[in-house]
C-alpha cells in the first residue's frame, strides 16, 4: 500500500496497524531532527532520549494531521517533532538556576544600556555594568548558549508558527492572529542585530548549521560563535519585551 493510500485509510478508520505503518514510514524524519538537535545540545542530553521524545512528536503529528489541509505532512511533523523534544527537555529542568539567573542579569544589562546609550552595548560596556571581567562575560555567554537555543526554538515552534495554528481544529481566530503577530515581531527583531549576529542566527536556525560549520564560514572559533549567538538572543528577547509580549513566552 502506498503512502497516500495509508493516509486515506487512516483518516477514515484510525486503524492502529495503519498508524504503525505510518510511524515506520516517517521514522527517518525523527532521526534527522533528533540528530540535528543532538548537535545543538551536545553531551548534555542523550541521543536516545531525544529520539524517544521525537517519536512521541511523530505519533502526535500522525494523530492530529488533517489530510484535507494544504500543508505537507513532513513540514507539519517536523514542527511537532521539534516541539515535543523541546517540551520534554524543558520538563527535565536541566538548566541550573544559577545559569538562568546570570542570563537574566546579562539580558537586563543589555536592556538598560540600550535605553541609556541608544545603541547596542559592547561586551566591555556590559561587563562594566555588571562589574565582571570580559572573560567572565564571554564564558557566561558561551554557557547560556544551549539554554537560548531551547528558548528560541520554543517560541518559534510553540507560539509563533502559523502553519501549526492552522492545523489546530480548536484554534480561535484571535489566537491565530496573535501567533502570526508574534512571528512577525520575532522576524522584525532581527533588524536590531549586528551583521554578524544576524548571520549567526540565520545560519544556525534557518540553514541548520553547527557552530563549527558557522565558525568555518565566518573564520571565528566555535566559542566566539556561541557568544555571538547568546548575545543576539538576549537582544531579541528585549525587543519582544519592548513590544509588549509577555516574557514568560520565552524562558
Amino acid at each position: 500500500m502506498d503512502i497516500d493510500s495509508l493516509w486515506t485509510k487512516y483518516a477514515k478508520t484510525g486503524d492502529k496497524e495503519v498508524k504503525k505503518l505510518l510511524i515506520e514510514n516517517y521514522i527517518d524524519l525523527v532521526k534527522i531532527v533528533s540528530g540535528r538537535m543532538y548537535n545543538f545540545y551536545g553531551s548534555k542530553i542523550e541521543y536516545e532520549d531525544l529520539l524517544g521524545y521525537g517519536i512521541l512528536g511523530l505519533i502526535d503529528s500522525i494523530e492530529k494531521y488533517d489530510v484535507t489541509k494544504n500543508i505537507k505532512f513532513e513540514t507539519y511533523a517536523q514542527i511537532r517533532i521539534k516541539g515535543a523534544i523541546i517540551d520534554n527537555i524543558r520538563k527535565l529542568d536541566w538548566i541550573p538556576r544559577s545559569l538562568r539567573k546570570k542570563s537574566k542579569e546579562i539580558q537586563n544589562a543589555i536592556y538598560q544600556l540600550e535605553n541609556k546609550l541608544g545603541r547596542t552595548p559592547t561586551n566591555e560596556e556590559i561587563a562594566n555594568f555588571l562589574s565582571i571581567s570580559i572573560r567572565e562575560l564571554e564564558s557566561t555567554l558561551s554557557d547560556i548558549s544551549t539554554f537560548n537555543i531551547a528558548s528560541l526554538e520554543e517560541i518559534i515552534l510553540s507560539n509563533g508558527d502559523f502553519s501549526t495554528s492552522l492545523q489546530q481544529e480548536n484554534a480561535r481566530p484571535e489566537e491565530i492572529y496573535e501567533n502570526k503577530e508574534l512571528k512577525e515581531i520575532l522576524i522584525e527583531s532581527l533588524n536590531i542585530l549586528t551583521e554578524n549576529e544576524r548571520l549567526v542566527i540565520s545560519l544556525y536556525y534557518y540553514e541548520e548549521l553547527t557552530y563549527k560549520e558557522i565558525g568555518h564560514i565566518m573564520e571565528l572559533s566555535e566559542s566566539r560563535i556561541s557568544q555571538i549567538h547568546s548575545k543576539a538572543i538576549l537582544k531579541m528577547k528585549n525587543y519582544l519585551k519592548k513590544k509588549g509580549f509577555d516574557e514568560n513566552l520565552w524562558r
